[in-house]
């Protein structure tokens, strides 16, 4: 029953060396040690070698069950008691099916056919022969394992047994090595040991595109190895391309065991040992291409035939099985924010790419993608009533958190004209990520391409020509937002849209300021801040005018600019509007500046770029910055500068401001 024929020298053992001192160390003290991991992460590889060391320097035996493959259910105590050498107790059972993890709820387990003195005489023996009792690959057979070791350890406490499976057995002093994949890379430039290992198969080869191919491959050993047989058909260039195109699921090769064979039959293997409510879970979950939470899962998976109540069991239950990856342990918090955070799970991409493949085989995919952009739609509608709320961060933070799943939702092609328009909302939805938090050129290119593909004349479609046209103000491209404005207007004025009105009218400003041209920037922040808003989550709104309206003022009206200051922060729809205290602090450094007052405005464009720093926007904070060191020089010497009235603005492309918005993660911890 061993996975590898008698002679056959074991694989190369690559990248393992925390694992295997740590399992090393175990073995000296501990009954049972478990080393649990994905398919194909090399546990049981693992273990053999290390098990082999051991014996080699401090003798002994190793007797070897592999509990997957030709082993009935109830004939384990049986296989160990042949593999000794003394009677068995029962004639074992013949072409038998694995029970998935112990016999079906409501059924009581199975006996072992072998009695309680075979399994002491069995402890006894392998005491007496200094034998560690390999249980490899026990997924099939786990509760039955688990029942095994258990009446062993109790016949005789100093056996030692080391257990390979996807899941740990459950045992009272079980110790647990948890096998990973293999690290792509330590750091910048330098080789982690799945490159090493991809190395050893294909000689010298362009770092690069080794690197790329253990990155497509996530670090899997098995993956790996059945990527790099394919080389004696193609390029390491080709296998690069196809690997992260295509993924390695039905890459094959020659295994000891046929589940081996390709990543797709060690998923199969283990997706056999689910329920069924575990294997729609799992399939649905594909469509997620990042890391998730139980609510996302939830939005995906439920439906008529799993119920919304199992879906966080069927969850812990398929990380336990290896399935998933907890990314992220749930019920801390931030010391910035009040949100308690969810626990968050991963897919990794082999197992993705398979219950994709399950997913489009039931037929269900249409409608788990439609599920999932929906779930994407309600998140950012989400992100942007909590970016209007007390804590602006929350927002940000949520939106990053989902960045993957909200990219992929905008990107997707839509089904439909219906999830056209659900690509659209989305976008809307995250005006402030695209125009307050520094990602105005993402924002365009969304908009602009899925405008083109929701044509129908909807409040929706003209929320977003608005939105195209004040990004493309704020990326100085003044043709296009003109022309983009000038559409949000005809729609606007035909939904009798007052808030759309007044919301253009502040873009206007915006271009105008961009002009140079205070009289025209002025009249139209004047029109945008005397409007009521009746929809204050969506766009600026009236105190942002204002904050502008300050800033246009600053140099020629000190009274009027500070008066304007203070009526945006009294329409503030929260104390933590940091993007809003941000301009209004920006348009008081520049009024103090113009004015002969460079320490007052040293102070406060400070402050201003503090509160900047918590919502992001690198085009701001570069202004801001090269503001602080003119304002540094004026101070040291004592005089204001001749330009002070028309200082560098931060919205102008000079002092080495990316020209391509970059937006790093948030700065709280995550």
């Amino acid at each position: 029953m061993s996975a590898w024929a008698e002679g056959r020298p074991l694989p190369e053992v690559v990248g393992r060396a925390v694992e295997h001192e740590r399992l090393s160390g175990l073995l000296d003290g501990s009954a049972l040690v478990t080393l649990t991991g994905a398919a194909g992460v090399g546990k049981s590889v693992l273990a053999r070698a290390v098990l082999d060391e051991h014996l080699a320097r401090h003798g002994g035996t190793l007797i070897r069950i592999g509990c997957w493959d030709g082993l009935a259910e109830g004939a384990l105590t049986d296989a160990l008691l042949r593999a000794v050498g003394l009677p068995t107790a029962a004639p074992a059972v013949a072409g038998g099916a694995p029970c998935p993890y112990g016999p079906p709820r409501g059924r009581p387990e199975r006996a072992d056919p072998a009695g309680g003195p075979a399994l002491s005489a069995l402890a006894a023996h392998c005491v007496r022969h200094r034998a560690i009792l390999l249980l490899d690959d026990c997924d099939p057979v786990v509760e039955a394992c688990a029942q095994l070791v258990r009446r062993l350890l109790r016949a005789e406490p100093a056996l030692r047994i080391v257990a390979t499976s996807r899941r740990t057995l459950g045992l009272p002093g079980e110790r647990v090595v948890e096998v990973g994949p293999l690290p792509v890379t330590l750091g910048e430039g330098i080789a982690g040991a799945a490159v090493e290992l991809l190395a050893a198969r294909t000689g010298a080869a362009a770092p690069e595109l080794l690197v790329a191919v253990c990155e497509a491959l996530e670090g899997s050993p098995l993956a790996i190895e059945l990527a790099a047989g394919q080389l004696d058909r193609m390029s390491l260039p080709q296998l690069a391309a196809q690997v992260d195109a295509d993924g390695p699921l039905f890459y094959s090769g020659p295994a000891p065991t046929a589940r081996h064979t390709s990543l797709y039959a060690a998923h199969a293997a283990g997706y056999a040992l689910c329920s069924p409510t575990e294997r729609r879970v799992w399939a649905r979950l594909s469509v997620l291409p990042g890391d998730f939470d139980p609510w996302l899962a939830g939005c995906v998976c439920a439906s008529s035939d799993v119920p919304a109540p199992d879906i966080d069991a069927a969850l812990e239950r398929l990380r336990l099985a290896s399935v998933l990856e907890r990314v992220r342990e749930g019920g801390g918090a931030p010391q910035d924010t009040r949100a308690a955070l969810p626990p968050r799970y991963r897919l990794p991409r082999g197992a993705r790419d398979f219950g994709r493949n399950q997913l489009r085989e039931a037929g269900e995919e249409s409608a788990a993608l439609r599920r999932f952009r929906q779930a994407c739609a309600a998140l950012a509608a989400e992100a942007q009533i909590a970016w209007q709320g007390p804590d602006q961060q929350i927002a940000v933070r949520l939106v990053e958190d989902e960045q993957h799943h909200l990219d992929a939702a905008l990107t997707r092609p839509p089904q439909d004209a219906d999830d056209a328009l659900g690509a659209l909302e989305i976008a809307v939805s995250l005006w402030f990520r695209w125009g307050a938090c520094g990602f105005r050129r993402e924002g365009r290119a969304h908009l602009e391409r899925l405008l083109l593909l929701s044509r129908d004349d909807t409040p929706l479609r003209a929320r977003a020509l608005w939105l195209a046209g004040w990004l493309a103000a704020q990326e100085h491209a003044l043709t296009a937002a003109e022309a983009l404005l000038d559409q949000a207007w005809t729609a606007a004025v035909m939904h009798a849209d007052s808030d759309g009105l007044a919301r253009i009218a502040h873009a206007h400003g915006v271009l105008a300021l961009y002009r140079e041209d205070t009289g025209a920037a002025v009249a139209c922040l004047e029109e945008a801040a005397g409007h009521r808003s009746t929809d204050p989550w969506f766009g600026p709104g009236p105190a942002h005018s204002w904050a502008l309206l300050a800033i246009a003022l600053s140099a020629v009206d000190a009274e009027g600019a500070a008066a304007a200051a203070r009526r945006a922060w009294a329409l503030r729809h929260s104390d933590g509007d940091f993007w809003l205290h941000s301009t209004i602090l920006y348009a008081r450094a520049l009024t103090e500046r113009a004015h002969g007052r460079p320490e007052a405005a040293l102070r406060a464009c400070r402050k201003a770029l503090a509160a900047k720093k918590l919502v992001g926007d690198p085009l701001f904070i570069a202004g801001a910055r090269n503001m602080l060191a003119a304002l540094r020089r004026e101070v040291r010497e004592g005089s204001s500068a001749p330009d002070a009235g028309r200082g560098v603005r931060w919205w102008r492309r000079s002092g080495g401001v990316r020209p391509a918005p970059f937006f790093s993660r948030l700065r709280t911890g995550s």
